[in-house]
C-alpha cells in the first residue's frame, strides 16, 4: 500500500457582495508539505451566474492559471499563499480555513476533493443515500468534539419534553450556556424536505414548552449539507420554510 502523506487544502468561494449569505465553491488548492501545489477550479460557471448574473466569469475562469504561477514561487510556505491570495484577489473570492487529508497520490486526492466541493451535487443520488444525513451528524460531533463542548452536549433531546405527548421528533444535540439553549439538527434540504417541514412546525413549540419549563431562550440551528443549488425551488422552499420560523441554516462547512 503507498504511503499516505498530509496534506492541507482549502476552498475558494465566491461570496459577491450583491448577495448576502451566499456563496458558491469555485476552486480547491491542496497543499504537499514538499510543494508541488494541485489547483482545481469548477466547470460549472453556470451556477456562479444563477447566483451572480453580473459576476465576471472571465477574469473567475482566469484565476486558475493565476493560482499556478503564483504558487512557483513559495517553496511550498502554505501561509504565504494564502496571504497572497487574500492580497491579490478582490473581496468576493474568499479562502476557507485551512483542513487536513491524507494523500497516497496529491493529484488524485485533489481530483477527489474537487469532485466532493465543486461539483453540482446529484439530487437524485443523495435521494437514494441514506447515508448523507448521517455523514452530517457525524460531522457535527466531530466539529463539536474539536471546540471543547461535546462533554456539555445533549444527545437526542425528546421534543416531546417541551411539547406533548407522542411527538417523536428528536432534536440530534443541544446544550445551555448563558442562559440559553442552544440546539442543532442536521437537516438534508437536497432530498428530505418533508424533515424541513416538520422542523419548521415544531420547533415554535418547543421553543415555547423550553421557555416555559426552563425560563430560557432556544436558539435552533439546522445544519445543511454543502453546496446546495441557489436555483431549485424544492430547496429553496425549504431554506425558507426553516427561516421563517426563525431556525438558523448553516452548511456542515462552515461549522469550523
Amino acid at each position: 500500500m503507498a504511503e499516505r502523506i498530509k496534506c492541507r487544502f482549502f476552498v475558494l468561494r465566491y461570496a459577491p457582495d450583491a448577495v448576502k449569505n451566499e456563496f458558491i465553491n469555485v476552486g480547491l488548492v491542496l497543499l504537499p508539505p514538499a510543494g508541488g501545489a494541485q489547483v482545481r477550479f469548477t466547470k460549472d460557471w453556470s451556477r456562479v451566474l444563477c447566483l451572480d448574473p453580473d459576476a465576471d466569469v472571465e477574469m473567475l475562469q482566469a484565476l486558475e492559471n493565476d493560482l499556478r504561477n503564483q504558487m512557483r514561487d513559495v517553496n511550498g510556505d502554505h501561509d504565504l499563499i494564502l496571504r497572497r491570495i487574500q492580497d491579490s484577489f478582490s473581496n468576493a473570492i474568499q479562502p476557507s480555513d485551512f483542513q487536513a487529508c491524507l494523500a497516497a497520490s496529491p493529484a488524485t486526492e485533489a481530483d477527489e476533493l474537487a469532485r466532493l466541493y465543486l461539483e453540482r451535487p446529484k439530487r437524485r443520488q443523495q435521494a437514494r443515500e441514506p447515508g448523507v444525513r448521517v455523514a452530517i451528524v457525524a460531522r457535527m460531533r466531530s466539529e463539536f468534539e474539536a471546540a471543547g463542548v461535546w462533554p456539555l452536549m445533549q444527545e437526542k433531546i425528546p421534543v416531546a419534553r417541551y411539547t406533548r405527548s407522542g411527538d417523536p421528533l428528536k432534536i440530534d444535540c443541544g446544550y445551555s450556556p448563558n442562559g440559553t439553549v442552544k440546539l442543532f439538527h442536521a437537516v438534508t434540504l437536497s432530498s428530505d424536505v418533508n424533515a424541513a417541514k416538520v422542523l419548521a412546525f415544531s420547533f415554535p413549540q418547543l421553543a415555547q414548552g423550553i421557555a416555559k419549563a426552563e425560563g430560557k431562550q432556544a436558539l435552533l440551528t439546522a445544519i445543511v449539507e454543502d453546496d446546495l443549488p441557489t436555483d431549485d425551488e424544492t430547496v429553496n422552499f425549504a431554506r425558507e420554510t426553516l427561516e421563517q420560523n426563525a431556525i438558523r441554516i448553516a452548511p456542515a462547512s462552515m461549522m469550523p
